[in-house]
């Protein structure tokens, strides 16, 4: 019985990369796995193909001497269609729709389809691990995403190549990751509204935890110190990145004392929502408030008026990153990559210089 679960299954080994080279270079078994649990071989066979009847306390105990072991597959069984997973904690933002559309692209050139997870809709963590695993994926794209420890043994005793794109967090130096130039993007977006003589201008960024949000606050602070100014805590937003936080952030500038004259939105949603605000304030774009937003969204062109906005590399960043990917899943030796790509302002209508009176 133990030696056909362990055909079956493809019995691993190995030890976790910081062992390796290491005098402890042996086989982890599945019985080792069993005896150590207390649970039966068939018990164990069933986490790791990903069965739904175990219990949560079982898989847990037996999930936690997988990774503590290091146990890794020797081999997972190919499936008739390659296929890789983009994994997101939402859906609803433009933002996710683009990065899907050039990783479906990208993954079409490799000869490989896409399967989309979203964590948004009730699933657990633990779930999506399991039913990924027991599908056969070639690798995972994680979206806006903050891998821990265990996350990441896991993946590694899984033989799971993943590549997380926009890193909530700082990047971790083992982790691949592709980005954009955030705090770039809002140094010259901010630079953009100095150059036209504003010089109350406002940001509102996006949630405080993403390292994306901070990044773009960073650039503008930059760019008013480059400037000579003084950073007005008061015109320093937090926003959610969609458009009821554009809209709510900027009602209350608008009901200072001294209002900006121009606001960095930090985000194309945010900045129509913005563009609502001053509507309801009859503010005139540009000519009472100039505008900036950030991604470049295909709508940011079809806003009235056009919007003036940080282009960010959605489409390539989507197709770098399942690259990588790829190419991880061929070769374990190609050592950790971190990439940023260049960001650059594309001036359209919402932005003139300021009118002093």
């Amino acid at each position: 019985m133990e030696s056909h679960l362990r055909d079956r299954d493809g019995i691993t080994e190995t030890t976790p990369p910081e062992m390796e080279g290491s005098m402890s270079k042996r086989k982890i078994t599945i019985s080792e796995i069993a005896e150590e649990s207390g649970l039966s071989i068939a018990t164990v066979s069933k986490v790791l193909n990903g069965r739904p009847d175990v219990s949560d306390v079982t898989r847990s105990k037996i999930q936690n001497i997988i990774v503590a072991k290091g146990y890794r597959r020797r081999s997972v069984p190919e499936p008739q269609a390659p296929f890789i997973d983009v994994v997101f904690e939402e859906f609803e933002s433009p933002w996710a729709v683009e990065i899907v559309r050039g990783a479906m692209s990208a993954a079409q050139n490799y000869g490989f389809t896409v399967a989309l997870t979203s964590l948004s809709e009730g699933d657990e963590r633990r779930v999506w691990f399991d039913q990924i695993t027991s599908r056969g994926t070639k690798g995972i794209l994680l979206l806006l995403a903050q891998i821990t420890h265990d996350q990441r043994a896991e993946l590694y005793s899984r033989r799971l190549p993943f590549v997380v794109i926009d890193p909530r967090g700082e990047p971790d130096p083992l982790v691949n990751s592709v980005g954009a130039t955030n705090w770039a993007g809002g140094r010259e977006a901010t630079k953009h509204l100095l150059d036209l003589g504003h010089r109350r201008i406002a940001i509102i960024t996006g949630p405080a935890d993403l390292l994306s949000a901070r990044a773009r606050l960073d650039g503008y602070r930059a760019a008013l110190e480059a400037g000579g100014l003084v950073i007005d805590d008061d015109l320093c937003r937090w926003g959610n990145f969609h458009l009821e936080g554009g809209y709510a952030q900027a009602k209350l500038l608008f009901a200072l004392p001294q209002p900006p004259t121009a606001i960095f939105a930090g985000s194309d949603l945010q900045a129509l929502g913005v563009l609502q605000a001053a509507r309801e304030q009859n503010l005139r774009v540009p000519e009472d408030l100039s505008l900036v937003g950030f991604d470049d969204l295909p709508i940011s062109q079809w806003s009235s008026p056009p919007l003036t906005t940080v282009h960010q590399p959605i489409g390539e960043m989507a197709s770098l990153a399942v690259k990588i990917l790829i190419d991880s899943s061929k070769d374990r030796n190609l050592g950790e990559q971190r990439i940023e790509l260049a960001t650059h302002l594309v001036i359209r209508e919402s932005t003139a210089p300021l009118i002093t009176t």
